[in-house]
């Protein structure tokens, strides 16, 4: 079998959540949740985890902090930094939800969404941007549309990869491959050019940097996130 599918096999079987297998270990997977503490976590510019951010049984879960709360939200950012990778992870929203998972963030910029690339997770049914191709759901987001939509219905659980060598970035949804593209190339500077994200000159920029779970304002819950080093 084709190593790509047995790992991809791998990282979804139907055990426990938030474990490895002596397969995944074997092949170099690494867990960054354990279903017990975000220790591999914090904020984006903090030393914490920001307000919303916490463990409901199995799952990594964000739930807007109640208004008039005063405690510092932020972005969930893991504490080790990553160039070449391939990040494995399961994902589930409400209705109308949005969020997203960055890579390659810079701590040395305002925001995250200023330097790392998004795959877009999205109620793409409830959600404006479920309008538009290139911020729909396994978009890399504004710049690549997906090739087809894969999501499963609000509330059911998604599967979902991110790998990334060197300037080569594939998204996988539900086992499907719905984007691939290259980084810093000359099609890739005019997409960029062309976006909001032109005013941000790192964006899509570093070789090495942090994984992020957005916090855009919706209830999310991630599970069996997990990550293997290539570099």
């Amino acid at each position: 079998m084709h190593l790509i599918l047995l790992l991809a096999m791998v990282a979804y079987d139907d055990g426990k959540p938030n474990t490895l297998s002596a397969a995944e270990r074997d092949a170099g997977w690494a867990l960054l949740f354990d279903g017990d503490d975000l220790d591999a976590w914090r904020g984006f510019e903090m030393d914490r985890v920001g307000a919303g951010w916490d463990v409901d049984g199995d799952t990594i879960h964000f739930s807007p902090p109640p208004d008039g709360s005063d405690a510092p939200r932020s972005d969930l950012v893991s504490r080790e930094q990553f160039g070449d990778f391939e990040l494995a992870f399961e994902w589930r929203l409400e209705r109308g939800g949005n969020s997203g998972v960055m890579f390659r963030v810079s701590e040395d910029a305002e925001k995250t969404y200023h330097t790392g690339p998004e795959m877009q997770i999205l109620d793409d049914h409830a959600h404006r941007d479920g309008g538009n191709p290139t911020t729909s759901c396994g978009a890399n987001y504004a710049l690549h549309a997906p090739s087809k939509a894969m999501a499963r219905p609000v509330g059911e659980w998604n599967t979902a990869r991110i790998k990334v060598e060197g300037d080569h970035v594939e998204q996988w949804l539900n086992e499907v491959k719905v984007v691939d593209y290259r980084l810093w190339t000359d099609e890739w500077k005019a997409l960029v050019a062309a976006s909001k994200f032109a005013q941000w000159p790192g964006y899509g920029m570093a070789k090495r940097g942090h994984l992020v779970l957005q916090d855009h304002g919706n209830p999310v819950w991630y599970r069996n996130v997990k990550v293997r080093r290539l570099d």
